[in-house]
């Protein structure tokens, strides 16, 4: 036996080193490989830092206003290509000679088809295209004909339909005649713009621009402290940030420098798994380490996305929507730690460090400290109100602090604030998918669960109203009793509303629903009858699995009685045939123990609860001994001995069972009847009232 332990353990601890190590390797390869250029500046301003020298050679790029009018000068020598419909002009003659009106006069049709011809031959030319040559000064146009030979013609040489049509007119002795004729439904344009050489002639001509205007070389100065940034070096830093964040950098890729982030990166994760070794050992499990460490994964993840291919802030993503979920899953210090860790890791990518720092720290506080449980959607819609207003604050500050004045404050920070609280409130969604996934129980789940309303209960409700009325009782003991012990109040409130579902299959075979006195296991022997009833355990669980209920709340059903005797049938059988051999398997609960606080603090409560209604007298000494007879019995019979409660625990927990069963059962006034002034005849009082 302790050799397979060692092995299971030995495998269990090559898993974590397996989930550690791919963590690692997968931080590691998210994160940009460039060297984040954190320095702010501002032409026309001091510049604040030290003094700057280039750490290597690196070219001056030109500022998109040069480029741009670069490229705007270049145009000039842009030369477009065009294609020439040489059957344009057949096709209009042809249409012409349909015009009786024109032909009545031969010499005036000769004269039009004459113009026509050579109109054409020149070529007309879209008067959108011709203005926007005119305007960039380009001069030359090429035409290639029907045989793909090019020509090179002057701009100024081409018609357009309506300077086509002017010359068409003015050329002629009858002007006001050709003009009656509309003529110019015949001029069309019969040039038609080859866009693919006309690209290509323009990428060409954007080839020969300069995307630099000199050189720094590794060592010169750049700027020192208190130096104004004027328009050349702010274009240098420009281009020195440039070339640390977009450009290969050969320090930046060296064997070293790797070596350096990956050494950072596993001892940040390391830390976090010594916390966990420390002081969370609890939460060692395969299932919880793959949860923790998912969770730092796909936050960083999202903030190298959103650092590699866009151009938005990092501040829009969410990031205190990771220990929002790990708060409702695990506990309120691991939350914030994997936070802290992973707001480290994110470091590397962020353009100011600092500030990116303080401002995700504290909302990261801010969002674990006002989400204790998450049993409302107004509670995130609360939490995601305060980190929105602690953005708010610490950005204002951390500007005041550094600029001196509300000038330099960034207004658009404000509404990348706004979008981050505003994706907080997917949490709900994301909470859902994870319980799913991980088999985790939250204390909205748990909320819903408790329901009485609920299709499940309402049935336990109907068929069997004693057991029911048993369950809301159980259930209002444990979630006392919980909450003086620090346990899940919540989950043992819903546990307890649970625990008896079994009885819902024969319900009348429980004293608390029979009706005058009918007991259907009157005429079983002893071993049939505890057989029966033990068997609600496992009812209990098929019903519980077949309506989806999560496995922590059919731990409840399997635990409350534990391995417990059904005492009852035992002590019978022991009483009538005291010299037969008693085979205790047929009076035992099949179990097993209780493994949490929450399991035996209902099983205590399920078994005072129910021996509570068999007592005569409910006086305080009763009370108190019938409470101590019951737990101390099981704690006897090591039915807690898997679950993490104290003796001081288990003596706070009596303490509440006897506090509340003097409430429940305490005496009431009996109320006097009234007497009639002539008769004297009593009238009875209302004695449903309570004292």
């Amino acid at each position: 036996m302790k050799k397979e332990n060692k092995v299971y353990f030995s495998i269990k601890n090559l898993i974590y080193l397996l989930l550690f190590a791919a963590t690692v390797l997968m931080v590691f390869k998210l994160i940009p490989y460039h060297t984040q250029f954190d320095l702010v500046y501002e032409q026309g301003k001091p510049w604040r830092h030290d003094l700057l020298t280039a750490p290597f050679d690196f070219p001056i790029y030109k500022s998109e206003v040069e480029l741009s009018a670069e490229q705007d000068s270049m145009m000039r020598f842009f030369t477009p290509y065009y294609k020439i419909n040489t059957q344009r002009v057949n096709e209009q003659i042809t249409e012409l000679r349909r015009n009786s009106a024109l032909y009545a006069d031969s010499a005036l049709s000769v004269y039009v088809e004459r113009t026509l011809k050579m109109l054409y031959k020149r070529g007309i030319i879209d008067i959108k295209n011709f203005e926007t040559y005119l305007r960039q000064q380009i001069r030359t146009v090429a035409i290639i004909d029907a045989q793909s030979m090019v020509k090179m013609v002057n701009l100024s040489t081409l018609f357009t339909p309506r300077t086509a049509y002017d010359y068409l007119c003015s050329h002629s002795e009858n002007r006001e005649l050709l003009q009656s004729l509309d003529l110019n439904r015949y001029i069309l344009e019969n040039l038609t713009l080859d866009k693919v050489k006309s690209e290509q002639a323009l990428n060409e001509l954007h080839n020969h621009i300069s995307l630099t205007a000199g050189l720094v070389q590794a060592g010169q100065r750049i700027i020192d402290r208190g130096e104004i940034v004027d328009g050349h070096t702010f274009k240098i830093l420009n281009s020195y940030k440039r070339a640390m964040e977009r450009e290969t950098v050969p320090e930046r890729n060296s064997k070293w420098a790797l070596v350096g982030e990956l050494l950072l990166i596993t001892g940040i994760l390391l830390l976090f798994a010594l916390y966990l070794y420390l002081f969370r050992q609890k939460f060692i499990s395969v299932r919880n380490i793959i949860f923790l460490m998912m969770m730092i994964v796909i936050m960083v993840s999202i903030i190298s996305l959103v650092v590699r291919y866009t151009t938005l802030s990092i501040y829009i993503v969410p990031l205190t929507l990771m220990p929002i979920i790990v708060r409702i899953f695990l506990d309120s210090r691991t939350a914030l730690f994997v936070h802290l860790i992973t707001t480290m890791l994110i470091v590397f990518m962020t353009p100011n460090p600092f500030m990116f720092l303080i401002m995700q720290i504290t909302a990261g506080m801010v969002a674990v400290s006002n989400l204790k449980q998450l049993k409302r959607r107004s509670q995130l819609v609360q939490v995601a109100g305060f980190v929105f207003l602690d953005y708010v604050v610490v950005y204002i500050g951390m500007t005041l602090i550094a600029e001196g004045g509300i000038s330099h404050l960034q207004w658009e920070m404000f509404a990348y604030f706004v979008c981050n609280s505003l994706l907080l409130l997917f949490a709900y969604v994301l909470i859902f998918i994870f319980e799913k996934l991980f088999g985790y129980l939250s204390d909205v789940t748990l909320v819903e669960l408790s329901d009485i309303n609920s299709k499940l209960l309402m049935e336990f409700s109907n068929k069997a109203p004693g057991s029911f009325q048993h369950v809301l009782q159980v259930s209002n003991l444990a979630a006392e009793a919980a909450a003086k012990i620090n346990a899940n109040t919540l989950l043992a409130r819903t546990g307890a509303l649970y625990h008896d579902i079994g009885k819902l299959t024969n319900p009348m075979i429980f004293t608390e629903n029979q009706l005058a006195g009918i007991n259907p296991l009157s005429g079983k022997s002893y071993e049939e009858a505890a057989q029966i009833i033990i068997a609600h355990v496992a009812e209990g669980v098929r019903i519980a699995e077949r309506a989806r209920l999560p496995k922590q709340i059919i731990g409840f059903i399997r635990t409350h009685h534990a391995r417990s005797v059904a005492r009852y049938f035992y002590n019978s059988f022991r009483n009538d045939y005291p010299d037969q051999p008693v085979d205790m398997t047929k009076f035992t609960y099949p179990g097993p123990t209780p493994s949490t606080k929450e399991e035996a603090i209902v099983m205590m409560a399920d078994a005072v609860e129910a021996t509570s209604r068999s007592l005569k007298d409910y006086s305080e000494e009763s009370i108190h001994k019938m409470v101590d007879i019951i737990i101390d019995g099981q704690i006897e019979e090591r039915s807690f001995r898997n679950a993490p409660i104290t003796f001081r625990d288990v003596e706070r927990v009596k303490a509440v069972f006897r506090e509340r069963l003097k409430n429940i059962y305490h005496s009431r006034i009996s109320y006097p009847e009234l007497k009639t002034s002539t008769t004297n005849t009593p009238v009875k009082g209302d004695t449903h009232e309570n004292a």
